[in-house]
């Protein structure tokens, strides 16, 4: 390659990693009412506390990806032990919920893709969000597969102005997780271009019953959120709240948490300007926001092996051989969330919409292009001035 070809390159991939983040966000797009059904078609038929967590936790993607190496590494940790446990993770209160429901964690987990977009869409389009839970649970009853059960209790209410359908737990001390498959549960569905997520644990067969639970899990103080419906938001139960994270809250607002975001960029220039502390969306905010991925890789490459030292039970501790595993896992999760790939490729794709999960890694790739593209230029100046001094010596032996 020539010279002029190398700084030409150089001086395209510093002009592309200089390019705004805020111009991408701009031309994030609102996601569409089909798109924002296709995200909530696993869980809205799931009891509306839980609904409410799973809202929260997905704003959280890095931690619930270190929650569910947790999870995977401590099967036996539960009840009373499992709050116990939590006291020791830094996680957001509703990633440390979600332990109570290890199948809800694999899901999300396994669905990375799927939870980040449910988390942007939550904090960008909240209302949107709640109507398109109510839009499918209405769905779900005209098809006549929504009903209440030993396990759950279906019911109709009137919440400002509005008829919306709740799903409670038929005990509140035990809450059951419904499995079934989105594209039969609701009647045919109207978005062959956004068919809808799914996701069946392991041991349900697809096909048998329309509805199918997991083991009843008991629940204690681990479940406090609120669908409000009516109001288009979610809160929080403060005092089962208080009891499970051992605080002492007096409001049962809930509030996103830009500090428990580990540097997952928000997808648009609102939630940006809203959680973002006001960050400059250029050059400076691009490396803060990199250590702080940085920080949340190695968060959850800790969180499977320290956790399980400090907490595992004796007949857990084999869970440590996962610990690398578990690395490996969370690197893989949040490459299949990303699409994550070389700078070059993100520059070619134009209007790709930004990951929190983009350019990990690649700053240093860019420093050392410019670093090379900057000394071939130094290297190319000094040849050019060793020839004009040997040319001018001639001269004068002339």
């Amino acid at each position: 390659m020539s010279l002029m070809s190398r700084f030409l390159l150089t001086w395209m991939i510093v002009a592309l990693a200089a390019l705004p983040v805020a111009q991408a966000q701009e031309a994030a797009a609102p996601f569409k009412k089909e798109e924002i059904e296709q995200l909530v078609a696993p869980i809205a038929l799931y009891p509306d506390p839980l609904v409410a967590q799973i809202l929260m936790a997905s704003t959280y993607p890095l931690e619930i990806v270190s929650a569910a190496r947790w999870s995977k590494a401590n099967p036996n940790v539960k009840d009373k032990a499992l709050e116990e446990a939590m006291q020791k993770q830094t996680w957001d209160p509703s990633v440390k919920s979600l332990t109570a429901f290890p199948s809800v964690l694999t899901m999300l987990n396994d669905k990375l893709d799927m939870t980040q977009k449910l988390g942007d869409a939550f904090l960008g389009q909240q209302k949107e969000v709640m109507a398109a839970i109510q839009s499918l649970r209405a769905k779900a009853d005209k098809a006549g597969n929504l009903k209440s059960s030993k396990e759950q209790t279906v019911t109709t209410a009137q919440e400002n102005g509005q008829s919306v359908i709740k799903i409670e737990p038929a005990d509140p001390a035990v809450v059951y997780v419904p499995t079934y498959n989105p594209t039969v549960v609701y009647g045919a569905w109207p978005y062959p271009a956004y068919p809808p997520y799914y996701y069946y644990p392991p041991g349900y067969v697809a096909g048998g019953a329309l509805f199918a639970f997991t083991a009843g899990v008991i629940v204690g103080n681990a479940l406090w959120g609120n669908c409000n419906w009516g109001g288009n938001n979610v809160s929080i139960n403060h005092n089962t709240y208080n009891n499970f994270n051992k605080t002492n809250v007096k409001t049962g607002d809930w509030n996103h948490n830009a500090e428990h975001r580990k540097g997952v960029q928000y997808r648009d220039q609102a939630s940006q300007q809203k959680f973002g502390g006001g960050q400059r969306a250029g050059v400076d905010s691009r490396d803060q926001f990199r250590g702080r991925a940085e920080q949340g890789r190695q968060e959850i490459a800790r969180g499977g092996a320290d956790s399980v030292k400090r907490d595992a039970a004796p007949s857990d501790r084999a869970g440590t051989r996962d610990a690398g595993a578990a690395q490996r896992d969370a690197a893989s999760a949040r490459d299949r969330s990303a699409g994550v790939s070389d700078r070059s490729a993100g520059a070619s794709a134009g209007a790709r919409q930004p990951s929190g999960f983009d350019g990990i890694g690649s700053g240093g790739q860019t420093r050392d292009s410019s670093s090379r593209g900057a000394s071939s230029r130094t290297s190319a100046a000094s040849s050019r001035a060793s020839s004009g001094a040997r040319a001018g010596g001639g001269g004068r032996r002339r």
